[in-house]
């Protein structure tokens, strides 16, 4: 649903979870240096710099996530009621079926929203100091949480509904970064993110997207799913680490749609029935996408700021060249943002 894009923004803003704020007060200092040091070592974990990548259990840092949850959580409501629920009146709690809309690149949105706090959080409580499991556990869940929060928020609001297929999607995109953790230690396939601004070169197509997608940069940053492509980005050399691949070097599929002025169609009518809108002229089509990329938490440094900059960015593709399939036919670009 619409929700999801401002629910995204939210999450970029914050980087937290507010799963930590439930899980946080059971947390004690039993774990110290001494054992997370063991369990470091018994599964070899490693950072992107090949440095151990561990921190001693800091019950002060404890605090201070649980804190900033509180503090993201809390300001990511109030911003929501204010920004949107506010707007809208409330109802008893209800379903919404919005798997058929926009060609299901929200639902892509969901999973990465999810899997986005999810590696966040986690990172969060490493630098807490929790051991391994439950650092995964809780910082895996906490995009589950996020989204289930919202979700709700959308099932008493008349406008909308709780949605089942929005929820799956959210289970899909915590549930990719667990996984992974778990298995390797590691996100060897990272879900990004990818955004170029859109002119839609008429003027009747770009009052409809001012519309429906809004007219500042952010606001079509968030909202414009024409112009959304959301990756799957593979890290070769994990794979094949005795390859001499350059560790950085990813390979990406993506997925987008275009063609879309309005959630199922692209014909729009008033309160009253009547027809406002109708360009069921344009064809409405999936966008299939393959490139390289590059993994920004693979390179090499020895300074903090820059891996968090890197990490940071890391949920973004890089703009590559790339090849395109859609409306039944293969083309290809120099550079796909």
């Amino acid at each position: 649903m619409f929700i999801s894009g401002i629910e995204r923004k939210f999450k970029v803003i914050t980087l937290i979870s507010v799963f930590g704020i439930f899980s946080s007060g059971s947390l004690n200092a039993q774990y110290s240096y001494k054992q997370d040091a063991i369990s470091n070592k018994l599964f070899n974990l490693k950072d992107t710099s090949g440095q151990d990548n561990f921190y001693p259990y800091n019950k002060k840092r404890v605090k201070l996530v649980a804190i900033a949850n509180v503090v993201g959580f809390g300001g990511m409501l109030i911003g929501l009621n204010a920004e949107w629920y506010s707007q809208y009146p409330r109802s008893g709690f209800h379903f919404f079926n919005d798997k058929a809309e926009w060609q299901q690149v929200d639902k892509v949105g969901h999973a990465f929203s999810a899997y986005s706090g999810s590696r966040a959080s986690m990172e969060l409580w490493r630098w807490a100091g929790l051991p391994r499991k439950k650092r995964i556990w809780i910082g895996g869940l906490s995009g589950i949480a996020y989204e289930s929060i919202i979700e709700t928020l959308d099932g008493f609001s008349s406008e909308y509904g709780f949605s089942v297929s929005d929820y799956a999607a959210n289970i899909i995109g915590s549930g990719m970064f667990i996984a992974q953790e778990l298995a390797w230690d590691d996100q060897r396939i990272k879900l990004k993110f990818s955004f170029h601004k859109k002119n839609y070169g008429e003027d009747d197509l770009n009052m409809r997207a001012d519309k429906i997608y809004g007219k500042t940069e952010i606001e079509r940053f968030i909202k414009d799913y024409n112009a959304q492509t959301y990756w799957l980005s593979a890290n070769i050399h994990s794979f094949f680490p005795d390859s001499n691949l350059p560790k950085w070097l990813s390979l990406s599929a993506g997925y987008g749609a275009e063609g879309m002025f309005g959630a199922r169609s692209n014909i729009a009518v008033d309160k009253t029935g009547t027809i406002i809108f109708d360009r069921s002229d344009i064809k409405r089509y999936r966008q299939w996408y393959l490139a390289p990329d590059i993994d920004l938490t693979k390179i090499k440094t020895n300074k903090k700021s820059l891996k968090i900059i890197f990490f940071v960015l890391s949920t973004l593709k890089f703009p590559t060249p790339a090849l395109e399939y859609s409306n039944g036919r293969f083309k290809g670009h120099w550079l796909v943002f």
